[in-house]
């Protein structure tokens, strides 16, 4: 039985919050009572009902670890060109027409705007039109734009095919959550979220790495191409599979009528693009005016809510504004939004002080994540199989872990930047990467232990938005302080990183204090976030 088909019985497929404990009593009824049923502990554990609906003889879906497979190959590949296209910047300066450093900044910005633009429109999008439908639109679309990123015969195309690109990571990106959400339960969900977290450290950390081989074998004028044209293969491959094992959507989904709430989703795309531009453009837009655009994020955001109130009233919201009172839901995408402000900035700019600074080749600079990736991939596949016991105090021991292991490289940096500062990173970058891997991905699972399978997509979507906006926010933090202090101090590496880096260990300090404020509270409430 797929999970599809699933998806009328399931606990947490209910179509608002607001129906939650009405659909669990009714689904309870059709069940008969469990012989250890209490009454008030239904209503504050709504995972332990999943558990039990499901070994009450609801067949999980046989497809469901093949299927989670390829939504990691389709997540992965649009993770990748997120850090994967830093080392080739300066391949694409001096190898493609028209490559201006206007150009190159918006072959980065470009992406994350465009990605963070689509991220909860994607996933409204699959939560009611079909999650395999989505997803196959958005890996065939992010194909075709890697192809045309590839073949870009000069600066302007291949901006325009990096927006592309966005887009169609943003379409793609939460349909793989979403599925994760739908396909398991229990501790099967932990597992599926930590090697999906584990794909995000990787991919995020090995990125320069593979971008680094790729120009290494082809050749500084067009290996960057290359870069681009990995994607082709697997998402081909990733394609044909999932038409095999990713589930349809049920025939209820599919005969029923939904609101797409056009006005909801161009005034949150208005938001996101306003708040995301100013830091994305800090380096190139010089002027002051530019930060105007938060004041106008502010504004489109509370017309948004206000909009999104009235609107849900008679119709599907874009959002059910009503996740932000569970405090799972609320804090798990408060704290990935600071955290990612602080973990992204990292290899930005460690990379630039290796390459230009110390003049590591592409290759050499992407060699010293690998510490990192080994470190995220091995913990997050950890984190994932034991958060259900831990909660969200394994983030805090992550989050420790990430404070130590950044500090080690501020360290190293401060007292021993010489040729060889790649072999001497190898340890501070794996305790980070551990640290990494036992903060994503258990996050990720607890932030959505608490939301209907319905509104998986579109929940999602909101975690990623958070991480892409901390993300950029964090970049501009980092890179202001960063060029600031080489300017002061005359080019010198050795100061400008070191207190960049100092920013990145400020925004894991607030990830850090809003999992020990959640761990307290919930303690306190007897509410602890658990999976």
């Amino acid at each position: 039985m797929t999970a599809e088909h699933r998806k009328s019985a399931e606990p947490d497929a209910a179509p608002t919050v607001a129906h939650h404990d009405a659909h669990h009593a009714a689904a309870a009824e059709v069940a008969g009572p469990a012989p250890d049923a209490h009454p008030a502990r239904e209503q504050a554990d709504p995972p332990a009902r999943e558990q039990r609906v499901e070994h009450g003889g609801d067949q999980p879906d046989p497809n469901r670890w093949k299927a989670l497979v390829i939504c990691l190959l389709g997540g992965g590949i649009v993770l990748l060109d997120v850090s994967i296209v830093n080392v080739a910047l300066q391949s694409i300066s001096s190898g493609l027409p028209g490559a201006s450093p206007e150009a190159v900044q918006w072959i980065l910005s470009g992406y994350a705007l465009a990605f963070g633009l689509l991220l909860v429109p994607g996933g409204r999008l699959g939560d009611a039109s079909g999650r395999r439908r989505m997803f196959v639109i958005g890996v065939g679309l992010f194909t075709v734009a890697s192809a045309l990123c590839g073949f870009a015969p000069n600066g302007i195309v291949l901006v325009v095919a990096r927006l592309v690109q966005g887009l169609a990571g943003g379409l793609l990106t939460p349909q793989v959550t979403a599925l994760i959400q739908q396909l398991f339960r229990g501790k099967e969900r932990g597992t599926a979220f930590g090697l999906f977290g584990a794909t995000v450290g990787i991919a995020t950390a090995i990125g320069p790495l593979v971008g680094g081989l790729l120009i290494t074998a082809f050749g500084t004028e067009n290996g960057w191409r290359f870069v681009f044209f990995v994607n082709l293969p697997v998402g081909l491959v990733t394609i044909l599979l999932a038409f095999k094992y990713l589930p349809q959507a049920a025939g209820s989904t599919r005969g029923r009528k939904h609101d797409f709430d056009p006005v909801g989703i161009a005034l949150l795309g208005a938001a996101v693009v306003a708040l995301l531009l100013p830091f994305v453009q800090s380096e190139q837009w010089k002027s002051n005016a530019k930060w105007w655009l938060v004041v106008a994020a502010v504004v489109f955001a509370v017309l948004f809510v206000l909009w999104e109130r009235r609107y849900a009233r008679t119709k599907e919201p874009v959002i059910d504004l009503a996740l932000f009172r569970r405090r799972s839901f609320s804090l798990g995408v408060g704290l990935a939004t600071v955290y990612f402000a602080g973990f992204t900035p990292l290899f930005f700019v460690l990379t630039l002080a290796l390459q230009s600074g110390l003049h590591y080749s592409a290759l050499l600079a992407g060699l010293s994540s690998v510490a990192f990736a080994i470190g995220s991939g091995v913990a997050s596949t950890i984190g994932g199989r034991i958060v259900h016991r831990f909660g969200r105090q394994l983030i805090v021991i992550g989050t420790i872990l990430v404070l130590i292991g950044l500090g080690g490289v501020i360290w190293v940096v401060a007292n021993h930047y010489e040729s060889d500062l790649g072999w001497w990173l190898v340890v501070p970058l794996l305790v980070a990467g551990v640290g990494s891997g036992l903060t994503i991905s258990p996050n990720q699972t607890l932030t959505l232990s608490e939301v209907p399978v319905e509104q998986g997509g579109s929940a999602g979507g909101l975690i990623q938005v958070g991480a892409r906006v901390g993300s950029a926010i964090g970049i501009a933090a980092v890179g202001s302080v960063f060029y600031s202090a080489l300017a002061d101090s005359r080019g010198d590496y050795s100061t400008g990183l070191p207190l960049a880096l100092g920013v990145s260990l400020g925004f894991v300090a607030v990830a850090l204090l809003a999992g020990i404020v959640d761990v307290v509270v919930g303690k306190v409430r007897g509410t602890e976030a658990t999976v």
